[in-house]
């Protein structure tokens, strides 16, 4: 078997949900949370000193899916020539066993009712038999996705096996490789008190605040999207995650 997997760019992701939307059309899906392709964003800093990321993410299709293991159902298989880990909709009793065995969220429910059956990415396997890349990866526009056997992956983009911010992988063996977001440097120097100070203010009008820790010390819970949150626990807490209603 081949094991094949994907490289994502976190570099050149600008969270445009090309990806998302390109999945969603070839794969004929709803809108709603169930994702496949998920685009998360989410910010670290404060005003003026943020910084915006992103993580495209579909499956791990790992080496040793978390997700098979917890299924009780033997819905969920690992298919010998790709090496993707498909869902059985035949066998699936909509248990969600498998979302609370993945670390990363892969596996997507339509609604939060019980019962319902659990789709996920299948590595779009139906084109990989054409000869052809997933959806995703075609779609991107900055070229942020590649796919391929994951060891030439790796041998050409390099071995970075997780991103800040993303939960765990244990020994599940992820068939992921990553490019970090560069490190931020600032090409003009600027004066960040007085950038704060001028902000506050607007003639004939109050000031927006008063103390500059108004916008630089924000509370715990105050921001949703201060942090990578990956495991959504309900439709609602996916889309927003995930930044938009419908997609």
């Amino acid at each position: 078997m081949t094991q094949c997997g994907f490289f994502f760019d976190q570099s050149r992701c600008y969270g445009c949900q090309a990806c998302a939307t390109a999945c969603k059309d070839w794969n004929d899906l709803e809108p709603g949370p169930a994702k496949w392709m998920t685009v998360y964003e989410w910010e670290t800093g404060t005003f003026p000193e943020l910084r915006l990321h992103a993580l495209a993410f579909s499956c791990a299709h790992c080496a040793n899916p978390s997700c098979m293991a917890a299924c009780e159902q033997g819905a969920i298989f690992k298919e010998d020539k790709y090496g993707a880990v498909l869902v059985d909709s035949d066998k699936c009793v909509g248990c969600r066993k498998c979302k609370a065995a993945c670390p990363y969220d892969a596996p997507k429910f339509a609604d939060d009712e019980p019962g319902t059956k659990m789709s996920k990415c299948t590595m779009c396997i139906d084109r990989l038999e054409m000869g052809e890349k997933p959806q995703c990866a075609l779609a991107c526009p900055m070229r942020a996705l590649d796919f391929g056997p994951i060891d030439e992956l790796r041998e050409t983009y390099g071995d970075v096996a997780t991103l800040d911010g993303m939960p765990d992988a244990g020994d599940i063996c992820p068939s992921m490789t990553y490019k970090p977001m560069e490190v931020k440097t600032n090409l003009i120097p600027f004066d960040v008190a007085k950038v704060l100070e001028l902000n506050a203010q607007r003639e004939g009008l109050p000031n927006l605040y008063d103390d500059i820790e108004e916008v630089t010390d924000i509370p715990d819970g105050l921001m949703f999207k201060n942090g990578l949150h990956m495991n959504g626990a309900t439709a609602m807490e996916i889309m927003r995650a995930t930044i938009n209603d419908l997609g």
